[in-house]
């Protein structure tokens, strides 16, 4: 049956503009509880049907021999009325004579459930349906609990198809008394339990005459009741800068206000950072506009009384109910990226016009999103919930999720891909803060990978800074913490007082060694490139960087092969004399016994050479972390 998508809005006469700040409420339940039915039995009885659809829809099933059904007004695909299940989560919007709504109809198929939790994130309330016939069922509760954690507040359960059970007010009283017991171990409270029969539309708009016993109101009074928590206007104010601009002598900074309102005259405080000044006029094309405010959901352009310093990602509030500032909370995560999530691995935070680079500090609980099964671990699969400690990189500006919804929710992204999506919980106090000494673990969880010295060794010409180099350009466009350490840079630097003798050349290998540590030591991969002809100093430079991995990559070529190399002339110039001590010619080379690589560059390419050091990489450090590819 060819049905129209009615996820589309519908005309809404005589609506406020405050009414077309829609509700949102999530309508959740078991499969087949009656959840198509429901929402096709508001929409009629609401008049929000666009004119002739149900006309159509009744036709339509005519033709094809079919019973008509409500829920045929929401199942758009014909493959998901043959499974009898709604698949996607949809917008369906209505109305009531007091406002408009957004409903978000989300699946109850187990499977979907990872749906639901994307659209119940936006929710301000629920309905949640049970048939009376079949009473509770295990995704009853998986419902309420994943309600439960998305801080869904406002709840009301309907206990729906009451006509299957002769509209007896036992069978109700017996779901009300058993779902009220297992909904207040969840911290939650319904609002109110509503017999119904969708079908029939009984208490849906209309009051029952079948069941008189029913004394509460009916759906759409219980959510006219509702708080509109989705209306922030009279929130404290909230103006993330998204840009500023410069025309003649004006400087106008522009946002979007998020919660509250702002008007001319107001003392504006910009945080993180915390200067302050005053709005002196609204801007906007093509010239200053005599506006007296700007509220929530709307673009205000402004200009200061005094200039000061103000950037994008800031957020402009009044001095009296600032957001909260700091690096670190506590959140509860809903991870959709296709990698799981890692402890101490780095992403990027979005939270309003900010966009700072942030750490997964500690994963506390794991929760499945299809068995709500809870478990600790230090990555989390796809379509999980988890509970987080964040650390951003820098202060940001932010409020509790239950304080502000808008400004409290972020999201994760990595390589240009939001993978996840989350709620702030709490703050986490400077107490609670690491402080003291950075310690190597967290250098280490900040780049996402541990420390590593890797060390080429070889005659001059054998392809050792060739090589490095191409190994240090993977290891970057990895986005790895890399950097080189070149014996020929030591020489004309801090080794230009050394010149080639034995006691000369251990001081070298000395001081590239105490480079190396104090680089490894900040968290990079550093690749040192040294000839470092004798095998006692190589022994003396792995023993004094103990502490971290270390890695020899012998670069071996014969010596013709390196003299044919020799574009400067060295081995020509020693030959005749006038290099004393060359290395290879009149001083001798110790080749490595058992380095961690040997590239014989002589029979093996460059790329061939740059895969064994960076496998070599990933075999000593396996285990260390899970990011860990080049």
């Amino acid at each position: 049956m060819n049905t129209q998508n009615l996820s589309q809005p519908v005309s809404s006469p005589s609506l406020s503009i405050e009414d077309h700040r829609k509700m949102h409420v999530v309508v959740v339940g078991h499969v087949d509880h009656g959840k198509s039915t429901f929402v096709g039995r508001l929409l009629n009885d609401t008049d929000s049907l666009p004119n002739g659809k149900i006309e159509q829809v009744r036709k339509n099933c005519a033709i094809e021999g079919m019973e008509f059904e409500y829920a045929f007004l929401l199942d758009a695909l014909i493959e998901e009325q043959e499974q009898n299940i709604t698949i996607d989560t949809t917008r369906i919007f209505f109305r009531t004579k007091q406002r408009a709504y957004a409903i978000i109809d989300a699946p109850g198929h187990k499977e979907f459930l990872k749906n639901m939790v994307t659209g119940a994130a936006s929710a301000s309330a629920a309905l949640l349906l049970i048939d009376a016939k079949e009473g509770v069922m295990d995704q009853s509760r998986r419902h309420a609990f994943l309600l439960s954690l998305l801080g869904v507040k406002q709840l009301v359960v309907l206990v729906n198809k009451m006509d299957l059970v002769n509209h007896d007010e036992a069978t109700y009283e017996k779901i009300r008394t058993e779902y009220s017991a297992f909904l207040k171990t969840l911290g939650l409270n319904a609002v109110h339990f509503i017999p119904i029969a969708a079908k029939h539309g009984e208490n849906v708009v209309e009051r029952s005459t079948k069941m008189n016993w029913w004394k509460g109101p009916t759906v759409t009074e219980a959510l006219d009741n509702f708080a509109h928590e989705d209306d922030l206007t009279g929130l404290p104010l909230r103006l993330p800068v998204s840009d500023i601009y410069r025309f003649d002598e004006r400087r106008i900074i522009a946002g979007r206000v998020e919660a509250g309102a702002i008007r001319p005259g107001d003392e504006l405080i910009f945080q993180p950072g915390g200067r302050r000044s005053t709005v002196r006029t609204f801007e906007d094309w093509p010239g200053p506009q005599s506006r007296e405010v700007v509220g929530t959901g709307g673009s205000a352009s402004v200009t200061l009384s005094e200039q000061i310093f103000v950037e994008r990602g800031q957020v402009a509030s009044h001095p009296s109910n600032q957001p909260r500032v700091g690096r670190e909370f506590r959140a509860r995560i809903f991870w959709l990226g296709k990698e799981p999530l890692q402890q101490n691995k780095t992403y990027r935070l979005r939270l309003l016009t900010q966009n700072v680079e942030a750490v997964i500090a500690k994963i506390e609980k794991i929760t499945d999103a299809s068995t709500l099964e809870s478990k600790e671990g230090t990555s989390v699969p796809r379509d999980s919930i988890c509970e987080v400690i964040v650390r951003a990189t820098r202060n940001i500006a932010y409020d509790l999720h239950n304080e502000c919804p808008i400004t409290g929710r972020f999201a994760l992204e990595e390589g240009g891909r939001i993978h996840g999506g989350g709620i702030i919980l709490d703050a986490i106090s400077k107490s609670e803060a690491p402080s003291g000494k950075v310690t190597a673990s967290e250098r280490g969880a900040r780049a996402g990978h541990p420390p590593a010295v890797v060390w080429f060794t070889g005659l001059s010409g054998s392809g050792k800074s060739t090589i490095a180099e191409a190994v240090e350009r993977r290891l970057f466009d990895a986005c790895r913490n890399v950097i080189r350490v070149d014996g020929d840079d030591l020489r004309v630097s801090l080794n230009r007082d050394l010149g080639f003798s034995a006691a000369d050349r251990a001081e070298s290998v000395r001081r590239a060694s105490a480079v190396a540590g104090l680089f490894a030591g900040t968290g990079h991969i550093t690749l040192v490139t040294l000839i470092a002809p004798l095998a006692a100093d190589r022994a003396k430079a792995r023993a004094a960087l103990a502490n971290h991995t270390f890695i020899e990559v012998f670069v071996d070529a014969p010596l013709a092969v390196c003299e044919s190399r020799d574009v400067k002339g060295l081995y020509a110039k020693a030959r005749r004399g006038e290099i004393a001590e060359f290395t290879g010619i009149s001083s001798p080379y110790e080749a490595p016994e058992a380095p961690e690589v040997h590239i014989k560059t002589d029979k093996t390419s460059q790329e061939e050479a740059v895969d064994l050091v960076l496998s070599a990489i990933d075999k000593v450090l396996q285990g260390k972390g899970d990011d860990w590819e080049v």
